[in-house]
């Protein structure tokens, strides 16, 4: 049988650059911080339950916003700043720490199947919002704006505080990242200047991940045979992510 060597060559390059892709992330992982609190198991607390319901396909949701010293505070706000945040061109200036949990299946009171969230806050912050009804609006309105990003998800800010639960289900241990230097290190513009050169101009493609569906992510290959010694930086000032690699002539 007779093989066409364009789709066995296809397979070729496809295996070569998973290969490369491979070898690249051995390599990053291989300079990330050895760190052992990089991240941690949190166990949260109960807090209060709110139900609401997703607007796709009008199903119950139910999101326990729960409550851990673990998760660090927000910075400190007085509830005429918070008037004054929401009065704003931009509310979203304003960032709580939050750990937003995967969906997990409950029974309802009903005995009926239903979908909840676990979103963990800093528990002082959560004791806050507990006594000012602002705050309560604010953090609730927070957390569903967290999960619809996270998620996809999209959902009715027609919510119910219950009142004689405070969490729906079962509060499950979540993993919180912790404090750590990141991978890609910021410089200053001005070491970023590189002395013009001939060069070989590297061969490199573009990837999105989920390879079906929506993108999350797009996923950079550049294949660089013979070069050992690269680094990437990014400066915030500038908003420019260089990469910085050696010069192999012609």
């Amino acid at each position: 049988m007779e093989t066409d060597s364009s789709l066995l060559s296809s397979e070729l390059d496809q295996q070569r650059q998973d290969e490369l892709y491979q070898q690249l992330l051995i390599k990053t992982m291989g300079k990330m911080p050895s760190d052992g609190n990089s991240s941690k198991f949190i166990r949260p607390h109960p807090g209060m339950c709110v139900k609401t319901f997703s607007l796709r396909d009008k199903q119950k949701v139910f999101v326990n916003i729960c409550q851990s010293p673990e998760v660090p505070p927000p910075p400190e706000l007085s509830h005429e700043k918070l008037v004054e945040l929401l009065d704003s061109d931009d509310p979203t200036g304003y960032k709580v720490p939050m750990s937003l949990g995967e969906a997990h299946t409950e029974m309802d009171n009903s005995s009926n199947r239903c979908t909840v969230y676990d979103v963990v806050i800093n528990g002082a912050f959560f004791q806050k919002c507990e006594k000012d009804a602002l705050f309560q609006q604010f953090i609730m309105a927070v957390c569903l704006e967290g999960l619809e990003n996270k998620y996809r998800l999209e959902l009715s800010r027609d919510i119910k505080i219950l009142k004689n639960r405070k969490f729906m289900g079962s509060l499950t241990e979540q993993n919180i990242r912790t404090k750590s230097k990141p991978v890609i290190q910021e410089i200053d513009s001005k070491d970023t200047q590189l002395q013009p050169s001939q060069a070989k101009t590297p061969q490199y493609c573009l990837l999105v991940e989920p390879p079906f569906g929506d993108p999350e992510y797009l996923v950079a290959e550049i294949q660089l045979p013979g070069v050992e010694n690269s680094s990437a930086q990014y400066s915030t000032k500038t908003q420019v992510l260089t990469v910085t690699m050696p010069v192999m002539s012609s």
